[in-house]
């Protein structure tokens, strides 16, 4: 009817100050306002390049960080593989003491027995008899020094560094024949599989002018690579029997070499061997040999872990540097929004999404280029050493072939959790700022 006055605006109840009165937090309409802010271009009082900012700083962050975490890891675990795939875990010696001859030795006579009482202790899978010695070999007129081990034939392809046989060239079978070189000493002497090389010792056949040299020729059967630079470069294997009678030990050995099931526990059964191997023993684990490098290995863990940390906190400082701005130059909204029914805690959670969403998107960036580097880090390194003409990695230095990287779980959660922990702690700052915003002064001047 014409004339009539419309319901007063009271009846006619607004659907945000609704919504905000009965909504759940994190509602549907608080992601939207979000989304329409970071979307928003600076023309209309939007920080886009800001966002932008802060998402490629966090992406770039955590992607060093799991790049890190993944050659470090990859690095120790590098290390420690060849240290157990090479070398014994566990050695016994011998404490001096005075030979039926009456010499001062420290060699043992009872090695077989003392092997088995060792075999016997649980977590024990293999024990061995050694002969070493430090001799020359040459070929031609090529010469190199290399230390020689003195080996059983079984106990050799047992060693899973040594024996590898996609690694190795050549046929352990034939090991009786003659001797096993690493692919360093090969290379330094310019030897191939069947040539035959000289070893000289200066611990020779004894005459009435003095000691005199002893010099053999040996055929080369197998070459091996063990994956590190000081043990390819410097070690050869031969015949336990034979180094036994080259370097005047008949019916003795220098060592015994233990390999355990576990050889990361290798303290929990440390005072059972010490006890199977007998009172003169003396014990020597792969650990006391790495420990300084292990340390050291651990001490630089934690400072680049915290480094790092810097770097992720950093890239998360840009978050609040563009909130501050969005609310800056949202102040006239959020008065609005607050005139309308928005509680505080709604205004608050619009602007931590804001922040987070940036934190989020580019944590999960920044995972994903950390994994697609540590799983191509071959391809990624053999492309840069392509591009530096070569020689960024040398083995001599490193004691390893190539730059290993090992992708944990635990290290991308770790990752994960502080970026993601960061991003959420630097957001709620001005988030609460931009909640506690009067609407009265916000909308003063408009």
């Amino acid at each position: 009817m014409t004339g009539q006055t419309p319901p007063p605006a009271a009846a006619q109840p607004d659907a945000t100050v609704f919504a905000a009165r009965d909504t759940r937090p994190f509602a549907a309409f608080e992601w939207m306002i979000a989304w329409r802010y970071l979307r928003a271009r600076r023309a209309e009082g939007g920080v886009s390049v800001m966002t932008l900012i802060s998402f490629l700083g966090i992406a770039l962050a955590v992607f060093a960080l799991i790049a890190t975490l993944s050659v470090r890891s990859g690095f120790r675990a590098e290390f420690i593989d060849t240290i157990l795939g090479a070398n014994a875990h566990l050695t016994v010696y011998s404490a001096v003491h005075v030979s039926e001859t009456g010499q001062t030795t420290r060699a043992i006579d009872d090695y077989d027995e003392q092997a088995e009482r060792l075999a016997a202790v649980p977590g024990v899978t293999r024990v061995a008899p050694l002969i070493k010695g430090q001799v020359m070999v040459s070929n031609d007129s090529r010469n190199t020094g290399v230390e020689v081990f003195g080996i059983r034939a079984g106990d050799l392809e047992t060693i899973p560094r040594v024996a590898d046989p996609e690694t190795g060239i050549g046929d352990l079978s034939r090991f009786n024949e003659g001797i096993a070189i690493g692919s360093g000493v090969a290379r330094e002497l310019n030897v191939v599989l069947g040539d035959r090389v000289r070893v000289i010792s200066p611990d020779g056949v004894q005459t009435p002018f003095g000691t005199s040299p002893r010099v053999n020729a040996y055929e080369v059967v197998y070459i091996f690579t063990a994956g590190r630079y000081d043990i390819d470069r410097t070690r050869m294997y031969m015949p336990f029997a034979e180094a036994q009678s080259f370097f005047n030990r008949d019916g003795l050995a220098d060592e015994l070499e233990v390999m355990v099931a576990e050889p990361e526990r290798i303290g929990q059964i440390e005072l059972d061997l010490m006890r199977a191997a007998g009172e003169r023993a003396m014990i020597w684990t792969w650990r006391d040999g790495a420990s300084s490098f292990l340390r050291a290995l651990d001490v630089e863990d934690n400072v680049m872990f915290v480094i790092l940390s810097i770097l992720v906190l950093i890239a998360a400082m840009n978050i609040i540097s563009g909130l501050i701005m969005l609310v800056k130059n949202k102040g006239r909204d959020i008065g609005i929004l607050r005139t309308m029914g928005l509680t505080e805690g709604s205004v608050l959670r619009v602007f931590f999404i804001c922040g987070a969403s940036v934190g989020v998107v580019g944590t999960a960036c920044g995972v994903i280029l950390g994994c697609v580097f540590a799983i191509y880090i071959d391809q990624i390194f053999s492309f840069v050493n392509y591009v530096a003409g070569g020689g960024v990695w040398d083995p001599s230095i490193r004691g390893i072939y190539a730059l290993p990287a090992q992708l944990r779980l635990e290290d991308v959660l770790k990752a994960v959790g502080l970026s993601l922990g960061l991003s959420f702690i630097v957001t709620i700052f001005p988030a609460r700022r931009a909640a506690r915003m009067n609407p009265v002064e916000a909308l003063r001047y408009e």
